[in-house]
């Protein structure tokens, strides 16, 4: 059993290194430019064992996307569970989203690179992921918005409205200048001001029957 378990903590200790070291390498290049050879040899082992982890550098992106998204889209939902109240909710998650970005710089560099990047399969992990935070979005939405009757479309098409606001504050916390850190203010403001008028316009809306 503990042989067992040994064996089992040092292949997952080796999965993440070649997740760490593939992230490392694209802090300025793309996934489709970095090879399983180059991966293996920084990750400390030979390219055949790199098959025990992972078919393809495809599939190691894929599972790159999964180690990025799950855990920011369970600190956003845990920035909105148990408010009530707008103005708690926008300032939770986009405080939250700020820490993520400045503690993970590399992580989120990467998702916007690839989402529009050549690795189809990454594509594909990266707009999956953010269809799941906009229908966790859409169902925190339909407890707010209760007494609107709303229809889960508007709900939804809502909840995008403000994931792609979010998206293009995680841009702008990137290219920030290190040099002028109070630029992260300026673009935390905006993005409050932001999904605030898309809470405003909601109040107005109101769904076809």
């Amino acid at each position: 059993m503990t042989e067992g378990r040994s064996r089992a903590e040092r292949k997952e200790r080796t999965r993440q290194r070649l997740l760490d070291v593939t992230l490392r390498l694209m802090s300025e290049r793309s996934l489709s430019s970095i090879s399983l050879r180059e991966v293996a040899r920084d990750a400390g082992i030979v390219p055949t064992a790199f098959y025990r982890h992972y078919a393809s550098m495809d599939a190691l992106g894929v599972d790159l996307v999964d180690e990025c998204m799950r855990p920011l889209r369970q600190m956003m939902r845990e920035a909105r569970r148990g408010r009530t109240a707008h103005s708690d909710i926008i300032a939770d998650t986009v405080q939250s989203l700020a820490r993520h970005v400045k503690l993970h710089p590399d992580q989120f560099r990467f998702l916007s690179r690839e989402r529009y990047g050549g690795v189809a399969a990454v594509r594909r992990a990266i707009a999956t992921e953010l269809r799941m935070f906009t229908s966790d979005l859409t169902v925190d939405l339909a407890r707010l918005t209760a007494g609107f009757d709303w229809t889960s479309e508007d709900l939804e098409m809502a909840a995008d409205l403000m994931v792609t606001a979010m998206l293009g504050t995680v841009l702008d916390l990137l290219e920030v200048d290190d040099r002028h850190p109070e630029d992260v203010e300026g673009h935390l403001d905006t993005a409050e001001r932001q999904l605030r008028l898309i809470v405003l316009g909601m109040g107005a809306w109101r769904s076809k029957p």
